[in-house]
């Protein structure tokens, strides 16, 4: 098989070829001063809990000072279950009202055909440019650097006000069994909790999200294994599901509800229960050797759309009838006995089984809240570093941590005990607008990006097989999911002027903002960057695609595609997936 130059040399760029120990994909440039710095500290001064963690960390020539202590595992399952949360195990109810047990499938797997094409595109670039702080400076490298600029921004204010709504989602969870007590103590202590996990830095937020999400799969799991034996009619005797069941619901009531608008209500609430998912390329910059571990890690997305979401939202439809008024909750922001997962096992005589999503749903929701201060603090220090924030959020101590940034982030759940004044929940509606639609700006610019680069890369002579690892779908993968997010965002900006249950009639504007808010603030910030940078889009001959790219063993890689090409069929499929 034919080796494929080290272009990164042939362009008169600083490269090193991969070593022995070094897998295919070869690791970062500049990382052995990092190391060696890394071993001369304690243990305990490695995972932040000592005073001389917190001084400022020496430069040593690496490409970032951030940690790389991330495992491959805890890249798996920050991807596969890292953002479900409340969304998935409450939001579905309200979405399953709104349009039905078919629309839920729909919306579901139109956003998950969407969210599959944007992580892959988001691996590749990754795996190519490795960059700390994440995704949003490819906007800047390959579009516009006011737009980076804007997203980076987006990116940081989307995850400090979720922080905030987190808080509080868990401090009424808790209230499900025990409401006497005031929400705020349990703000306080989950907030404490956050700032605890913190202390120690990536490798603390790893942890935290590898024992959640192995917890929430386990429940999804069980869930999908209880759903079949319901669905068959294999329920206690007690409960309704004690002959068989079948699809009865998607004739009566209906598989669909509201028509057309509500298939265009429920887009948002499946954007909400997919926010999170490329968390799985900020974290990849923090990790023993990304270009190693985040494709097996991008492929877990699959699985997680096919499995967990898919058909755990089958079983839901099947078992719970969209015109039950349980679905609606007695909390806006979310009501344990709303969750559709709970009336389900309420319905067939299972008893506890209420108790146990309840303590799910908690778990998920503060591990959701640490997440924004993970993906928030990298941003905000990314942006600092690129001059579109202050130095001092540049900061980054000897545990790897960006110190200011995650201060920065943490102090905005504080915005959690507004909930406690009488006005709170007017408030937490706007600052849920605020969130609402942010994610799906951030995913679009990483297709666009991606879009962006293929069409750089052919410009300056180069071509696909010189990408080590490419997205499963191409170009056209990342177009597909382009066009989907502007779809999403037609149908989110027609159900904002027309709300559902309106009877055709425009809605307030305040109904309009509540829906749209995050357009305008995304405007706002773009004005903002291009005032700053004074720059706007970039041509194709303009984008730069060789300078900080990852250097390339192709040797290794070729008699690796080599040794999988020897595999039997069954062996190459079961890597192809895995």
């Amino acid at each position: 098989m034919e080796n494929k130059p080290d272009v990164a040399n042939e362009k008169g760029i600083s490269s090193r070829s991969a070593s022995d120990d070094v897998p295919a994909y070869a690791t970062n440039t500049g990382s052995h001063g990092h190391v060696y710095e890394q071993e001369q500290l304690s243990f305990a001064t490695r995972y932040g809990v000592t005073a001389e963690s917190f001084k400022r960390r020496p430069d040593t020539g690496a490409e970032d000072l951030l940690n790389k202590t991330l495992k491959p595992r805890h890249l798996q399952m920050i991807a596969i279950g890292g953002s479900i949360g409340a969304g998935f195990f409450v939001g579905s109810g309200s979405a399953l009202n709104r349009g039905g047990p078919a629309t839920l499938l729909i919306d579901f797997a139109i956003m998950g055909v969407m969210i599959f094409n944007v992580v892959y595109a988001l691996g590749e670039l990754a795996v190519m440019y490795p960059v700390s702080g994440g995704f949003y400076t490819y906007s800047t490298r390959f579009i516009d650097p006011s737009w980076g600029f804007a997203m980076g921004w987006n990116y940081v204010f989307q995850w400090a006000i979720v922080l905030p709504l987190e808080l509080v989602v868990a401090g009424l969870t808790v209230g499900y069994w025990n409401s006497d007590i005031n929400v705020g103590v349990w703000i306080t202590v989950f907030l404490v909790f956050i700032i605890f996990i913190n202390i120690f830095g990536v490798i603390g937020f790893a942890e935290e999200e590898f024992w959640s999400s192995v917890l929430k799969l386990g429940a999804i799991i069980t869930f999908m294994l209880i759903g079949l034996i319901l669905v068959c009619g294999g329920g206690p005797s007690s409960g309704k599901y004690s002959e068989y069941w079948g699809a009865r619901l998607w004739y009566d009531p209906g598989a669909f509800k509201n028509g057309f608008k509500g298939v265009c209500s429920v887009f948002v609430t499946a954007a909400f229960a997919f926010s999170g998912t490329e968390l799985v390329g900020l974290a990849a910059a923090e990790s023993e050797n990304p270009a190693k571990s985040l494709p097996g890690a991008i492929k877990q997305v699959f699985w997680r759309i096919t499995l967990f979401y898919i058909v755990g939202l089958m079983f839901v439809g099947l078992l719970v009838s969209s015109t039950d008024e349980r679905l609606l909750g007695a909390n806006p922001l979310i009501d344990v006995a709303a969750s559709p997962f709970v009336i389900a096992a309420k319905d067939a005589g299972l008893k506890g089984y209420d108790h146990f999503i309840n303590f799910v749903i908690c778990i998920s929701v503060i591990s959701i809240g640490n997440s924004g201060v993970y993906g928030g603090s990298r941003t905000l220090c990314a942006l600092a570093e690129q001059g579109y924030a202050p130095k001092m959020f540049g900061y980054i101590d000897k545990a790897g941590r960006p110190l200011p940034a995650t201060i920065a982030i943490l102090l905005f759940g504080c915005l959690g005990y507004i909930n406690l004044s009488a006005s709170g929940p007017v408030v937490f509606d706007w600052l849920l607008a605020l969130s609402g639609l942010a994610a799906l700006f951030t995913w679009g610019s990483i297709c666009l990006a991606h879009i962006r680069f293929r069409s750089a890369w052919k410009y300056h002579g180069h071509t696909v097989d010189e990408i080590p690892f490419q997205a499963m779908f191409g170009v056209w993968g990342s177009w597909v999911g382009l066009i989907l997010i502007f779809l999403v965002l037609v149908a989110q900006f027609y159900t904002a002027l027309y709300p559902l249950g309106n009877e055709g009639k425009l809605g307030t504007a305040e109904d309009f903002f509540k829906s749209y808010l995050a357009l305008p603030v995304v405007l706002f910030f773009w004005i903002c960057g291009y005032l700053w940078k004074r720059a706007g889009w970039l041509r194709t001959s303009q984008i730069d695609v060789d300078s900080g790219r990852r250097a390339v063993d192709w040797n290794r890689i070729n008699a690796t595609k080599a040794e999988i090409a020897a595999y039997p069929t069954w062996k190459r499929v079961f890597y192809f997936l895995f």
